[in-house]
């Protein structure tokens, strides 16, 4: 419960940042965090004991890695927001009146505690959808590449049939990869060649 709490807190901090930089963040997603945050509350010393859920490191690389990279925790805040949902208690049907009665008799602090869950869930359903929506609009090709990924894990290394194919196709893998890494260092030492160029013309 304290790991999803944390991460509750790491999307709402993560997107106040987004906010304060480039206002990215609409003010009723905002409101909603922290709303959230309300419900999902941990002690301050596992709130703030500098351990980030996602490590900030990875956004320090090229734009095309942290865009990868930034798929990932928006399939992971999916994920995560998901179980959430699940962990709530099913919302109960509505009650006739004559439930209503009875139920008003042997109303105990689990009702209270039952209708703060029953706000919480559109709340999440709607954090949801936003991240959806930035998944489905900004990180498709990232996405794609990920569940390319996640599908090299499940490799079979232990079936003969996989290991003769696999060393079948590593001719062409080798040299597409080798080529890849190429490229890309003729790439950087261009753009060096031209830095210098132009900085021996100033």
């Amino acid at each position: 419960m304290a790991a999803v709490m944390r991460l509750v807190v790491c999307l709402s901090v993560w997107l106040s940042a987004s906010q304060v930089s480039g206002s990215y963040i609409p003010q009723d997603m905002n409101r909603t965090l922290q709303n959230l945050n309300k419900y999902y509350t941990i002690l301050n010393q596992d709130q703030f004991d500098g351990k980030h859920v996602f490590s900030r490191e990875p956004l320090k690389g090229k734009i095309e890695s942290r865009m990868l990279y930034m798929g990932g925790i928006l399939e992971a805040y999916e994920k995560l927001i998901g179980h959430m949902l699940r962990q709530l208690p099913t919302p109960s049907p509505p009650l006739t009146s004559k439930q209503k009665h009875s139920s008003s008799v042997t109303a105990t602090s689990s009702s209270s505690r039952s209708e703060a869950t029953d706000g919480v869930r559109p709340k999440l359903e709607y954090i949801l959808r936003k991240i959806q929506e930035l998944k489905k609009h900004r990180y498709q090709e990232q996405m794609r590449i990920l569940h390319g990924l996640q599908g090299l894990r499940h490799v079979q290394t232990n079936s003969t049939r996989v290991q003769s194919k696999a060393l079948w196709e590593l001719p062409w893998i080798f040299e597409e990869a080798s080529s890849l890494a190429d490229n890309i260092m003729k790439r950087r030492r261009r753009r060096r060649q031209a830095r210098t160029k132009l900085r021996l013309k100033d």
